[in-house]
């Protein structure tokens, strides 16, 4: 454990230990809230309550997505500055639901955090580049990162479980409040986002980045995994619904995913020493494809459970091998609008791909046949496309051109 904060700096460690907290403020703040509408299990009876679920889902990019990147792109120091206040809103917002744990206040409570939770989110992986001291480690750096808040995770549950059978929903929003005031006060010794002393080229908030090819691709495909993973996900719920399944059915088919996303934090250090980023969310894809189709030929709870765990497995390893990619090939003055896009971009994805069974009523066969077609179908026009290069591939990221800026302005 000790090393899993040591490896990569004063710096990650400080990082690192406010990814815990981070973690386990919304741990605990999913606890208190359970069984409310943001929480409950999907079923066939309340498809419009899973719609309405998913809409809350991508709404908080509607509002940070537009001015947040503009924001840490133009004022970089306000990097730093926008964690530990994120960090600092979900304690307000965690202590305010210990006196409204179910009144009216809830929704835009619980909204409110889930907003903050994703702008502390997007401004950790803009300071990830920072607080290493081998800049070159990204991916195994996102990695541990991911490990690290899997097993803060873990431990927040067993903190926060006993808290909510002893004093109900007060009880794990309490601790959430105690763990957003941690986060931020540790973000505060994060470095500064000015660029000194690491490295990385910069360019002026005002000049427009452009993504090399090999990016974007790889930012499109990471979204079809991710869509494909909602896809799967609701798929499954529906279906172990309709057979009447019980609630320790579903905590299987949620645990299996979070198992998948943790084993793949796991390998995804151990395959960057060996191949580069795009052949990780190559690999996704296929592991996607090839987990659908054979969920299909023997469906059941565990069929869907080990789908469950592909599924998890495919997602970790794309995101985070995406994440090293961005982080290494974008500018630090640039980062924080990337972040955003592309998060925006795979929460939508996600939605997308859930939406289809949430409104489609679908046979769990004919589904997982459709997705296993779907993720193949993806993994080929992702590779044609990267043996395809174009010659504007050889453009510098901190290249621009009118017509670039045009595109990005739209965007």
């Amino acid at each position: 454990m000790r090393s899993l904060f040591e490896t990569g700096g004063r710096g990650f460690r400080d990082l690192a230990v406010t990814q815990v907290f981070s973690t386990a403020c919304d741990t605990l703040v999913a606890l208190g809230l359970a069984g409310t509408l943001f929480f409950s299990v999907p079923s066939a009876e309340a498809r419009g309550n899973v719609a309405l679920y998913l809409l809350l889902t991508v709404a908080p990019f509607a509002i940070i997505g537009p001015t947040l990147g503009r924001v840490l792109d133009r004022v970089p120091v306000a990097t730093r500055a926008t964690l530990v206040i994120a960090a600092a809103t979900r304690a307000l917002l965690a202590a305010a639901l210990v006196w409204q744990p179910d009144g009216l206040w809830l929704y835009p409570l619980a909204f409110g955090l889930l907003v903050m939770s994703r702008v502390h989110g997007i401004t950790r992986n803009s300071l990830l580049p920072l607080a290493l001291d081998r800049p070159r480690a990204l991916v195994a750096a996102n990695a541990r990162l991911a490990w690290i808040g899997v097993l803060a995770g873990g431990a927040a549950a067993l903190l926060g479980l006993p808290a909510l059978a002893l004093l109900d929903a007060r009880g794990p929003l309490a601790l959430a409040t105690v763990a957003g005031l941690a986060a931020a006060v540790i973000g505060l010794r994060l470095p500064e986002p000015d660029g000194r002393g690491i490295g990385l080229a910069s360019v002026s908030p005002r000049v427009r980045l452009v993504l090399p090819r090999n990016v974007r691709l790889a930012q499109l495909a990471t979204a079809g995994v991710r869509a494909f993973n909602g896809f799967l996900l609701l798929l499954l719920a529906f279906e172990l619904q309709e057979r009447e399944a019980g609630l320790l059915d579903f905590g299987a088919l949620l645990g299996a995913a979070g198992a998948g996303f943790a084993l793949a934090s796991r390998l995804v250090p151990m395959l960057e020493r060996r191949v580069p980023e795009e052949p990780m969310v190559v690999a996704a894809l296929a592991l996607t494809a090839g987990a659908a189709f054979s969920a299909g030929q023997w469906f059941g709870l565990v069929a869907a459970a080990a789908l469950a765990g592909a599924a998890g497995v495919a997602w970790g390893v794309a995101k985070l091998a995406f994440d090293g990619l961005l982080q290494s090939t974008v500018p630090t003055s640039r980062r924080g609008a990337a972040f955003t896009r592309s998060e925006t971009v795979f929460s939508v994805a996600w939605v997308v791909g859930a939406i289809v069974p949430t409104s489609i009523p679908l046979p769990a066969p004919l589904g997982l046949a459709l997705a296993g077609l779907g993720a193949l179908a993806a993994q080929i026009v992702y590779v044609g496309a990267l043996l395809v290069p174009r010659a504007t591939d050889r453009r510098r990221p901190d290249e621009v051109s009118n017509a670039d800026d045009a595109d990005d302005d739209a965007a």
